[in-house]
């Protein structure tokens, strides 16, 4: 299996630059993952494909306004510092730019010096180890001073924090956003309650991995990176009741989907659990929990768009990538959304 064969074509003006002003009103690409039949849709209407009994899993991570920009205490020269992973209390793994010359024991001024940083030690891979000095605490610093970690193919800036927040977002860890949840509003939420549909809460802390490219040209050579996942057992035992009346679980996102097939068993169950996983998913895995996904588009040759091949197959995932750049739907983060049942 090539990376290569995971590649398609896109225009760089179907790429969404800003999110829409109604969350639900984006498009829904809607296809049966097994026949490859497609269909055209709203995304509040999704209601219509959930049933009583299914069950709705959601990854309720929030985002940290990771990317802060500072100055090197000896020079006064312009530092760039990406959060990654919180080590230990004020002691996380960061992207530096420009690194060149971020050694252990720089220091680092941020806001005026109402946060202060220094370099612990450089990674192999590059990334640095900071430790931060400050009074107070450093969540409300981070929302001052801080700015929201779009990716990289977003050139727009964003005017509202919260458009790159679910509505549900709570345990903050994120570098970056679950994006199948950002059509979401509170009022389809609780539609789709109405109707019946179980909603259970798990957390994956979505890393800066997820925007990396695939580099090797032998797809099994991939390494994924490992990321926080959290299920309780409310979330659990919600999850467990819907696969026993034979509820379908009905997973919002790759992140989502990643956290539940690394703890399900043969039959889908679920068990209450948290760690890290760096579960791959491609082409030839079997599924066990989830029945049916809900997902953006995925870049070219990404592990993502290997992950939605996976769940349905890598023909019927191109077509509809075909006919979504066909009928100009809205890619990345801010796009459109894909229902595969």
């Amino acid at each position: 299996m090539k990376t290569k064969d995971f590649y398609y074509d896109l225009p760089k003006d179907l790429i969404a630059q800003d999110p829409l002003y109604d969350r639900s009103g984006s498009r829904l690409l809607c296809m049966n993952r097994k026949t490859g039949e497609v269909s055209h849709h709203v995304f509040k209407d999704i209601i219509h494909y959930l049933n009583p009994g299914d069950c709705l899993v959601i990854n309720d991570t929030k985002v940290l306004p990771a990317r802060l920009y500072g100055s090197k205490k000896d020079t006064g020269a312009d530092i760039e510092i990406l959060l990654l992973k919180r080590k230990e209390n004020d002691i996380w793994e960061t992207l530096v730019k420009p690194g060149k010359k971020m050694k252990a024991g720089v220091l680092i001024s941020f806001g005026d010096g109402a946060l202060e940083a220094e370099v612990l030690k450089v990674q192999e891979d590059g990334n640095r180890i900071i430790k931060f000095k400050y009074e107070g605490i450093f969540e409300e610093i981070l929302e001052r001073l801080g700015e929201m970690p779009l990716p990289p193919y977003i050139t727009h800036k964003l005017q509202d924090k919260n458009r790159y927040q679910t509505v549900y977002a709570k345990h903050e860890g994120s570098a970056a956003a679950p994006t199948a949840g950002l059509h979401f509003t509170n009022e389809l939420l609780e539609a789709i309650q109405a109707k019946g549909v179980k909603i259970a809460r798990i957390t994956l802390h979505v890393g800066l991995g997820t925007f990396r490219p695939v580099k090797v040209e032998n797809v099994l050579e991939h390494h994924m990176h490992s990321e926080f996942f959290m299920i309780d057992h409310e979330a659990a035992s919600i999850i467990n009741a819907a696969k026993k009346s034979k509820g379908r679980i009905v997973s919002v996102g790759t992140t989502s989907t990643r956290t539940l097939e690394s703890v399900a068993d043969k039959h889908g169950f679920v068990k209450e659990a948290s760690g890290f996983t760096d579960i791959f998913i491609y082409p030839g895995f079997e599924f066990h929990c989830v029945d049916a996904l809900i997902t953006n588009f995925h870049l070219p040759e990404s592990t993502l768009l290997m992950l939605v091949s996976a769940f349905s197959s890598k023909e019927n995932i191109m077509s509809a990538y075909e006919i979504a750049v066909r009928e100009k739907y809205c890619f990345f983060s801010f796009g459109d959304a894909m229902l595969l049942y």
